[in-house]
């Protein structure tokens, strides 16, 4: 009997970051609703993440799991390869599988991108279904918000 691959719906919200007043002030919330399948990765999560929000450049970023939220001291840190020599580091989030989390509904789970920048996300777990439908993964199904500049023009 084949295996069934879980499906998981992510409400992705930018909670922190460079963003001005004027631009927090016409977008209060900016969010994605994500599906990822369960047999993809952290790192695939981050791409569609990255997508989504419009951003241009690359830069180092972790998932942190099983806490409150972003910044939980208490929580699992998965990162890129590179951070591997970091002992906080739980795992490598292009080895790391969706399903392997022991994700929740309802559940929590931090996302920080740019260590310089500081973008932080909360990730929330609003579904998870026991048969992901046939189609490309991960996707968007909703946005709320524009996408702020990954760079705040400071000039402006």
């Amino acid at each position: 009997m084949a295996k069934t691959t879980n499906l998981y719906t992510l409400e992705v919200c930018i909670i922190g970051g460079p963003i001005s007043s004027e631009f927090a002030d016409k977008n209060p919330i900016v969010s994605r609703t994500i599906q990822i399948r369960g047999d993809q990765t952290l790192a695939d999560l981050h791409r569609v993440i990255f997508e989504a929000l419009d951003r241009e450049e690359e830069h180092m970023y972790e998932f942190q799991i099983g806490g409150k939220g972003p910044n939980d001291p208490n929580a699992r840190c998965y990162g890129l390869s590179s951070m591997m020599g970091d002992t906080e580091v739980q795992g490598d989030v292009a080895r790391t599988q969706i399903d392997t989390l022991k994700l929740k509904n309802s559940e929590p789970f931090g996302y920080w991108f740019d260590f310089g920048d500081d973008w932080w996300h909360q990730i929330v777990v609003t579904a998870i279904e026991e048969k992901a439908p046939s189609g490309d993964y991960p996707k968007v199904i909703a946005r709320v918000g524009q996408s702020p500049p990954q760079y705040m023009d400071f000039d402006e």
